[in-house]
């Protein structure tokens, strides 16, 4: 039951996140902006596999979409990995992160971030 059950909220948390990625980035602009990276940071427990159905989405959709390899060091640590991600990253940045990932992506400072979810 509590197996189902977490099952259940993991997958509402991952389609809120997709469609808040699509509400904040579906903005229009006046002047076409340049689609955002979108990376993903799950959090702990997990491995990057675990955004694999959010992210076919968000690719089908054209974004250009990264999973991180988040090590689960501690959030001073984990963000330093993360933050190396996005310097190779060209254009804007969007930062999804679940559960503990969220914790990371709050100490990234990088302003080619846009959006936090």
């Amino acid at each position: 039951m509590f197996r189902r059950l977490s099952r259940m909220l993991v997958t509402l948390t991952i389609a809120l996140c997709a469609i808040g990625i699509t509400l904040t980035c579906a903005v229009p602009t006046a002047q076409a902006a340049p689609r955002p990276t979108i990376v993903l940071v799950h959090g702990a427990f997990a491995d990057k596999t675990s955004w694999d159905g959010v992210a076919s989405i968000l690719r089908r959709d054209g974004y250009r979409v990264v999973a991180v390899d988040n090590p689960l060091r501690g959030p001073a640590h984990d963000a330093a990995v993360v933050d190396r991600t996005i310097r190779t990253l060209p254009g804007p940045v969007v930062l999804v992160g679940h559960s503990y990932g969220g914790a990371v992506i709050t100490n990234i400072h990088d302003p080619k971030v846009t959006r936090l979810v």
